[in-house]
């Protein structure tokens, strides 16, 4: 399934991604506040696209005029989710390369599978997270109507073997329609 925003496409990973997303994975300052190691090489990313993104649900975020990865979003649904959220709910993740931080890109791609996932997928609350000292990611949420729910101390994150503190923000269907008036 493809995605469209007013200025990206989101949608499935391919293998020919492998090169771009090394681009934008390889950076320090992406995955490990993001929760996983930087990519290594072309062929580490080709790896992560099929072990990890070519999944059900996660796109590639691609903007409209070349269609090139730049980003991935994905919505992890009740038990596929970190969360272990009953099947009604859905966990949104994603993550942008650096020369599009501040460029709004993630908040149109949160809005757009905020959409696709109470109006097509049925699901009644979507929830998010983020690692202290991710305020990018926080600010993301903000603008996207995501609430603090609570926050998970010294909790050991296999990926990167080490121990963090994530805050866990969601949003209701309810929320939601409220908030998506507003905008």
């Amino acid at each position: 399934m493809k995605l469209q925003t007013e200025r990206l496409i989101l949608r499935p990973w391919l293998e020919s991604d492998a090169k771009n997303l090394f681009e934008y994975a390889k950076d320090p300052q992406v995955g490990p506040i993001a929760g996983w190691p930087q990519h290594t090489s072309v062929e580490n990313s080709l790896e992560i696209i099929r072990n990890v993104l070519a999944v059900d649900k996660t796109y590639a975020v691609c903007l409209k005029e070349d269609n090139k990865a730049i980003g991935s979003i994905g919505l992890m649904l009740g038990k596929a989710s970190n969360l272990a959220l009953p099947d009604t709910e859905g966990e949104i993740g994603y993550w942008i390369g650096v020369p599009f931080w501040g460029q709004g890109f993630i908040p149109e791609a949160v809005k757009e599978l905020l959409c696709h996932g109470f109006h097509d997928l049925g699901l009644t609350k979507i929830w998010c997270g983020y690692f202290d000292g991710n305020i990018k990611s926080k600010r993301v949420q903000e603008k996207c109507g995501f609430k603090y729910h609570h926050t998970n101390k010294d909790i050991h994150w296999e990926l990167m073997d080490d121990t963090r503190t994530e805050h866990i923000t969601c949003i209701t269907k309810e929320d939601w329609e409220k908030f998506a008036t507003m905008l």
